[in-house]
């Protein structure tokens, strides 16, 4: 076992050999291996970092837009009730237009009813006035005619009467 060489304790000429060998695997992969991986990781690097890139920029987009369409949305609702309010004014003045036409309309309809009721009135009124008076004359003309007889004196008053009136008899 004595002869066989120990690897803690190596002699100068293995520690030569495996110095050479590190330094020739070194240089293969300083030459090949390290740049194409350090390569890799760069761009690896370019590509995390365009990725966070591109997820702020689509954040503050995705931000914009929700704070766009939160003021798109307040404005449709500001227009919604700006639309309500007018439509109930509308409603209203509706409303107070036909009440009025309505009111004017039964001023207009009571006026001529009375004016109608004065006027069927006033005929009436005539009517009876005319009554009364062709009623008065029919008695008096029958109580004339029971007082009044065939005597002379009474003919003259008549005839005398009717002179003072203008008429001939």
């Amino acid at each position: 076992m004595e002869n066989m060489p120990s690897i803690l304790t190596p002699d100068f000429g293995l520690l030569f050999w495996m110095l050479l060998a590190f330094l020739v695997v070194l240089f293969v992969l300083a030459k090949f291996a390290f740049p194409a991986i350090t390569g890799a990781v760069e761009e690896r690097k370019k590509f995390i970092d365009e990725s966070l890139k591109n997820a702020r920029e689509a954040n503050e987009k995705l931000a914009g837009i929700k704070a766009e369409s939160e003021a798109i949305l307040k404005a449709a609702r500001e227009q919604q009730a700006e639309i309500l309010r007018e439509a109930k004014r509308t409603g209203e003045n509706i409303i107070a237009e036909a009440r009025s036409k309505a009111q004017a309309e039964g001023a207009k309809d009571l006026e001529a009813a009375k004016t109608q009721i004065a006027a069927e009135k006033e005929l009436a009124l005539r009517d009876i006035r005319s009554q009364v008076a062709e009623l008065s004359l029919q008695i008096a003309e029958k109580v004339v005619r029971t007082q009044l007889g065939e005597d002379p004196a009474q003919q003259r008053y008549i005839e005398r009467l009717l002179e003072e009136q203008g008429v001939k008899a």
